[in-house]
């Protein structure tokens, strides 16, 4: 009986120490995919290829680091970053506003390798230049991200309430620390965010914890939550916990969830309610003001 236990004990325990070994190694490839499966670092397309004026912009975070991004201009006929070309193509169409699409370091053109601060001086760095710019109305910047996005749209967000108009999160989680249980269901009780109930001995090992949950309750915007029942990556139970820990300090806050909608197609699966649920959010919470008051007439979505 004992030798039974002991080679219980040691069996959970390799299991661990390799939980372990695999999270020390490969942390920054399970939260930063720089380069899409099947796809290239180099853009495959760019947004002339769907008829779209935009600018390319080369930006210096704060550190040094040279970063690239898209600034789509919204303009009076556009019926007619790469992947998400598409939803920024309707997005012009149905939202009357600009695009930025920054690539963060390690990603797409930028310089540099991913990091949880290194990305959230990229962030910054492109609401610097938003900021500054003269072709849009700055008093109506609008931060939207989806997935770890989100993490990032939401700590930019909160570090700026004077800068950010509204955030819009979609299919976000709640932290990294839960996510590694849902990638590593064996560690979950030992790595996990403020609402864990194991002991989190781990926690330490992670070098990116993005605690949206502990950053979503400090942010006084209003924001738009937009959850896929379908996510095959976040559980959509994330979503719901982002919101009600949002909701209980800040009265702005609107949640809508879309029954087919799945991590990256939720916009496509939600068809027009999905575009209708911004309209409306964006009607209410960022008004436009009037013309004799801003040298832009138009809002501009930075997208991460």
């Amino acid at each position: 009986m004992v030798s039974f236990v002991n080679a219980l004990l040691y069996g959970v325990g390799g299991i661990v120490m390799a939980g372990m070994a695999l999270l020390v190694a490969f942390q920054e490839k399970l939260v930063y995919v720089p380069v899409l499966p099947g796809l290239t670092k180099s853009y495959s397309i760019t947004p002339s290829r769907l008829r779209l004026i935009y600018e390319d912009v080369w930006l210096r975070s704060s550190d040094g680091v040279r970063l690239h991004a898209w600034f789509i201009k919204l303009f009076p006929d556009c019926r007619d970053i790469a992947h998400r070309l598409e939803m920024v193509r309707i997005m012009l169409q149905r939202l009357h506003c600009n695009v930025f699409m920054l690539s963060y370091r390690g990603y797409g053109e930028s310089d540099g390798y991913p990091s949880q601060h290194g990305i959230t001086r990229d962030a910054q760095a492109a609401l610097e230049h938003l900021s500054q710019r003269t072709d849009i109305d700055t008093t109506r910047i609008v931060v939207f991200g989806r997935s770890l996005g989100g993490a990032v749209g939401a700590v930019l967000t909160k570090n700026n309430p004077d800068k950010v108009a509204a955030l819009i999160l979609e299919n976000t989680f709640t932290s990294i620390l839960d996510m590694a249980g849902v990638l590593l269901p064996f560690l979950k009780w030992f790595i996990g965010g403020s609402g864990s109930k194991g002991p989190r001995i781990l926690n330490f090992l992670v070098r990116s914890p993005w605690s949206t949950i502990d950053v979503v309750g400090e942010i006084k915007q209003p924001i738009l939550f937009l959850s896929g029942l379908q996510d095959e990556m976040v559980p959509p139970s994330h979503m719901q916990m982002l919101y009600a820990k949002a909701a209980a300090r800040n009265k702005h806050c609107k949640f809508v969830e879309f029954p087919t909608g799945m991590h990256m197609d939720t916009w496509l699966a939600g068809g027009d309610q999905y575009w209708r649920s911004i309209q409306e959010f964006l009607a209410e919470h960022v008004r436009k003001k009037k013309e004799s008051e801003t040298s832009g007439n138009d809002n501009g979505i930075l997208s991460l």
